[in-house]
């Protein structure tokens, strides 16, 4: 419908959104970020759905099914669900062209605003600023990690990516900075406008040994927590912004300790350092950037000795992939290539060319690289090649993670660990 895929603007969503009529009745928790949107709203939703309220969420991209974007109280809503929110934007817009985004957002908001629950958790996609979340006012702001990504939209440095991504702030409602050394930017404007900034050691703080990790902050302290179900020293970083969260928004949503406990230990979220048990163990992690890339093959390194690390790797051509591919070549034995079903996607020869490039000079020699037509047909070669003591990595892309969950969650058992005959 528009001529634009990205069109950077806020004027088309909210004069369809008024048009529409969306409003949240509800508080309204907004995310923003590079990395830990994802987790972080996962975070808030499982926190708020045990401590007994019904929970409505935007999250986006979808692994597999376009319905994983919008969820009442944890579970994706029916297709059939969706199509009446859908042909009321169609109608509400007139003359007004809509970006694939900026329609789907109106339509899922819609579903949401009119929904039975007793809080919303939109989840920000690219920057902030003109992100079509940022056209509804918000209760509480949640900025996760900034870190490089999308630089040809946001700007070239973490400091303006930091400004486009701190304007989901509004005057005199609290922001939630969960990232340990932010962009001055991010500060400045949060200060500027009035709002109600926490930032990390100044108003809430966490800490943890192997066994137990505690949150403290704005009179309030969780202590001897178990770590949040998603794996990750990283995780703890969003989960304390999530609990900080709450606690800003204790007197409209109260939260008691016991569902922050119960939430974070059962909170799920595929596709985030996520590891699937069978022989050979398979991780799958939509890490896409050097930030998110770097947590990964730190978590890789935590997980103990495997003989070899096969890697199933596609990514998109826009991303930075030499800066992300050296955060983890030192791990990774062979790698499976594969393109994606996106326009976007990187090329087999680009891909080939770079991990190459980056795996020259690696101890312990250059790894095999290999060349497969998508993610699902990369997977099933890397099991067939790997022993059962060795582990096989999915990263790149939700692209490359949902192409080998298409057809469910893989249980792998390498050739090599099938019983013999009697």
């Amino acid at each position: 419908m528009h001529p634009k895929t990205m069109d950077l603007s806020l004027e088309r969503t909210v004069q369809v959104a008024r048009a529409l009529g969306i409003h949240f009745d509800v508080p309204v928790i907004t995310v923003a970020g590079t990395n830990g949107k994802g987790s972080t709203c996962a975070m808030l939703e499982s926190i708020c759905r045990h401590a007994g309220y019904r929970t409505g969420l935007y999250q986006k991209p979808e692994l597999v099914h376009f319905t994983e974007r919008c969820k009442i109280n944890g579970h994706p809503v029916e297709e059939a669900v969706l199509l009446p929110h859908f042909e009321a934007v169609e109608r509400a817009r007139g003359d007004t062209t809509l970006t694939q985004f900026e329609f789907t957002t109106l339509a899922i908001a819609r579903a949401l605003s009119m929904a039975e629950v007793d809080v919303v958790i939109l989840e920000v996609g690219l920057g902030g600023r003109y992100d079509s979340v940022n056209a509804f006012e918000t209760d509480c702001a949640v900025i996760t990690s900034i870190d490089l990504d999308h630089m040809e939209w946001l700007g070239p440095d973490r400091e303006s990516i930091g400004l486009e991504k701190a304007q989901i702030m509004r005057p005199g409602r609290p922001c939630i900075v969960s990232d340990p050394l932010p962009p001055a930017s991010v500060v400045k404007h949060g200060e500027s406008i009035g709002a109600d900034l926490w930032l990390v050691g100044r108003d809430f703080n966490h800490q943890g040994d192997r066994q137990q990790w505690s949150w403290s902050g704005r009179g309030r302290r969780y202590s001897g927590m178990s770590y949040p179900a998603l794996r990750g020293a990283n995780q703890l970083i969003n989960a304390s912004g999530a609990i900080a969260a709450l606690i800003a928004l204790k007197d409209r949503l109260p939260i008691n300790a016991q569902a922050v406990r119960t939430g974070l230990a059962l909170v799920e979220l595929p596709g985030r350092f996520q590891i699937v048990p069978g022989q050979p163990a398979l991780v799958l992690d939509v890490a896409h950037n050097p930030q998110s890339v770097a947590a990964l093959a730190a978590n890789l390194d935590a997980m103990g000795f495997y003989p070899r690390t096969h890697a199933v790797f596609g990514a998109m051509a826009d991303k930075d992939i030499p800066g992300l591919l050296a955060k983890i070549v030192p791990l990774v034995d062979a790698w499976h290539l594969c393109p994606l079903p996106n326009p976007r996607s990187a090329t087999i020869d680009a891909l080939d060319a770079m991990v190459s490039t980056a795996a020259a000079g690696r101890v312990g020699g250059a790894p095999a690289v290999h060349r497969h037509a998508g993610p699902a047909e990369a997977l099933a070669v890397a099991v067939a090649s790997a022993d059962p003591a060795d582990r096989i990595v999915v990263f790149g892309s939700f692209y490359t993670v949902g192409g080998v969950l298409k057809a469910g969650l893989p249980r792998l058992g390498a050739p090599h660990a099938a019983s013999p005959p009697a």
